[in-house]
């Protein structure tokens, strides 16, 4: 793997007169400690290891290999180079697994890549452990068989005898993860906007961060159901489409996250890590040439929630900086780099202040200072990336007993989704999918403004000290506002409503 793109890797087994097993090719350990794996579980099958010098190369040799899956070619061309079986087939498909030592095989990560792979490169299709083979159920254009042991793989390679039972599609672990999938997803599974008591002002922010996949952070006090509007957000959010839906998969196969699941993933990833959570788990890393997606590409597409954010070390709030603006990250090491994508919707939760209830009356002990230094965490260059910036104030009393309940999830998504459709209609062309994702030159194309808009904006920059930056972000968040009214172009109103959501870009906010 390079990124969540697969390279292909030839196996290369030479017998001849001598002794000794030699793996050649820039392997890593977990490769080479394969080898004495590999010899048990041929010879656990009934076959024999030749007493002659065995030399296995991967190539290309000067890029390193890592990981288990080669055990299963590895075995394929040593039995077919000592001339006990005979396979035709072997140079049609590609072939991946882990041998256990009885020759079971065991899942890989990766198996979306390396189909696509596949297909790309014109091979007939991929040979692979069969729960690794149930991620890739969906490239239906080549032949996915899913073995379980080294047997079945070889059936296959001799070309003799029928084996459509070992695709896929046909066996019986399919047939169990299909009929379980297309069970209803259990409302109770995400929590209900009705749930939530009061908060319309705040429901309306994130409604239109969900319209546009826009950043939002919520600022309040503790208990004013910060945590339970992000978590509502889930259940608004629309179902990813195919294209979505294929780079979210290869990142979670990649990163060994998807031998638990059937196909690509239907529903948008809710990643929600602790705020001590490193810099290599939130940004990605790992050691040498095993670098592995983190948190912000594992919320492709979707929701990385982050709560107590001004808890989290400001070194790890910066790093976000990249990934917010370019929707990629890229990891550099000693001798290698990889570029993951990171196309999210950040959504942030943090106190006002250090006793967290500055705004609630006369509860705030905390002086001017304090509240300075506290919200200073957040520095400006993250506040110009953030979109929406919601204050959200604790529930009165008097609505908190009688329980007045709001719109459901159902009615919010309903709208949200109508958004995304105009989106998606409108950026057809464009590699983007949402009105969040738009470059200046998108913004040319698609928000034109009138005189009347012009001249209100201007009077907002100058008034509010705001950057460029966030210039540009306040004419996407009226984009969305407008898709949500299907409105064709932006309005006054729009730009005034987007505006009022970048409270914390006020200099004397916390005074």
């Amino acid at each position: 793997m390079i990124g969540i793109d697969a390279v292909p890797v030839t196996v290369e087994v030479d017998i001849s007169n001598g002794l000794g097993v030699h793996l050649v090719g820039l392997a890593d350990v977990a490769v080479k400690e394969s080898l004495l794996r590999t010899m048990t579980a041929i010879q656990a099958v009934g076959f024999r290891i030749p007493g002659k010098k065995i030399v296995i190369n991967l190539a290309p040799a000067d890029m390193h290999k890592s990981g288990s899956g080669y055990d299963l070619p590895i075995a394929l061309g040593i039995i077919a180079a000592s001339g006990q079986v005979e396979l035709p087939m072997l140079g049609r498909y590609i072939i991946m697994g882990e041998l256990g030592l009885d020759g079971t095989l065991r899942p890989v990560s990766g198996a979306i890549p390396i189909a696509e792979l596949a297909e790309k490169n014109g091979f007939e299709g991929c040979i692979m452990p069969e729960s690794s083979a149930l991620e890739a159920v969906d490239c239906q254009n080549i032949k996915i068989f899913g073995v379980k042991n080294l047997h079945e793989a070889l059936r296959i390679l001799q070309g003799e005898d029928d084996v459509s039972d070992l695709l896929i599609w046909n066996t019986d672990l399919y047939r169990e993860y299909y009929s379980s999938d297309m069970t209803p997803i259990k409302e109770s599974s995400y929590m209900d906007f009705a749930e939530i008591i009061g908060q319309e002002g705040a429901k309306r922010g994130m409604e239109i961060a969900a319209a546009g996949g826009h950043n939002a952070i919520l600022i309040g006090s503790p208990g004013s159901g910060k945590s339970s509007m992000a978590k509502a957000l889930a259940g608004i959010l629309p179902p990813m489409t195919k294209e979505e839906a294929i780079i979210t998969s290869k990142i979670y196969s990649v990163a060994g996250r998807g031998s638990s699941r059937y196909g690509l993933m239907r529903c948008r990833p809710f990643r929600a890590p602790h705020y001590s959570a490193s810099m290599a788990a939130i940004i990605g890393g790992g050691n040498g040439d095993n670098i592995i997606p983190g948190e912000v590409s594992l919320a492709e597409n979707g929701v990385l929630f982050l709560d107590e954010f001004g808890q989290i070390p400001k070194s790890i709030s910066e790093a976000l900086r990249g990934p917010l603006e370019d929707r990629e990250v890229t990891i550099s090491r000693l001798r290698s780099k990889i570029v993951y994508p990171a196309s999210f919707m950040l959504i942030a939760a943090c106190n006002p202040c250090p006793c967290g209830y500055y705004g609630e009356g006369e509860r705030c002990t905390c002086t001017p200072s304090q509240r300075q230094n506290y919200m200073s965490k957040l520095s400006g260059p993250i506040l110009d990336r953030i979109d929406i910036q919601l204050h959200v104030f604790a529930v009165p009393t008097k609505k908190l007993v009688n329980g007045v309940k709001g719109e459901s999830s159902a009615e919010v998504a309903a709208r949200v989704k109508k958004a995304r459709d105009r989106q998606l209609k409108r950026f057809a062309e464009d590699d983007i999918f949402t009105n969040a994702e738009m470059s200046n030159k998108h913004l040319e194309k698609y928000c034109p403004l009138d005189d009347e808009c012009k001249d209100l904006l201007e009077k907002i920059i100058s008034r509010m000290g705001l950057s460029a930056r966030a210039y540009s972000r306040i004419i996407k968040v009226a984009r969305t506002i407008a898709d949500l009214e299907e409105a064709e172009n932006i309005r006054p109103s729009h730009l005034s409503e987007a505006a009022g959501y970048r409270f914390l870009d006020r200099s004397n906010y916390g005074r």
